[in-house]
C-alpha cells in the first residue's frame, strides 16, 4: 500500500489530476532529478517530437523510481516542463504523462519554458515520491 494519498475537492474546478497529495507520517521522501529524453549513449531521442520525448522521460522516471525502491503509485507530485509556448505541445506531453499514471492522477504542474538543458530537448519531468520505511 502506498504512503501517498491523493486529495480531491468538489469545491474546485474539475481537473484531470488530484489537487493535492498527502504523505503518511514516517514515509521516506524521494526527490527525483528531472527525467530527460536521453538515450543510453546520452544523445537526445525523438528530436522534434514532444510526445516521443515525453514517453522517454516517463521510461527514465520509471528506472529512477525503481532504483530508489519506488513505483509510479508512490509518486506524490510531478512537474512537466515543455520547451514550447504552444499549448498543443504542452497537451501532447501531458497526454503521455497522464496515460502513464493511469488512475494515480497525482497533482502536477504543466509548464511551458524557454529552453531545457540538453541539445534538442523539449520535455523534462520532475517527481517527488514517498515510500513506507520497511
Amino acid at each position: 500500500m502506498s504512503a501517498v494519498r491523493l486529495v480531491r475537492s468538489e469545491a474546485l474546478a474539475a481537473a484531470p489530476y488530484a489537487f493535492a497529495s498527502r504523505v503518511d507520517a514516517g514515509a521516506e521522501l524521494i526527490f527525483l532529478a528531472g527525467a530527460c529524453p536521453l538515450a543510453d549513449d546520452g544523445s537526445t531521442v525523438a528530436v522534434g517530437d514532444v510526445a516521443g520525448q515525453a514517453q522517454r522521460c516517463v521510461e527514465t522516471m520509471l528506472v529512477a523510481l525503481d532504483a530508489a525502491g519506488a513505483a509510479l503509485a508512490d509518486v506524490a507530485s510531478t512537474r512537466v516542463l515543455v520547451a514550447s509556448s504552444d499549448r498543443h505541445d504542452l497537451v501532447a506531453a501531458w497526454d503521455v504523462v497522464r496515460a502513464a499514471f493511469g488512475d494515480h492522477d497525482v497533482p502536477s504542474t504543466l509548464m511551458g519554458v524557454a529552453v531545457l538543458g540538453y541539445a534538442d530537448q523539449l520535455v523534462e519531468i520532475e517527481a517527488v515520491a514517498a515510500v513506507r520505511r520497511g
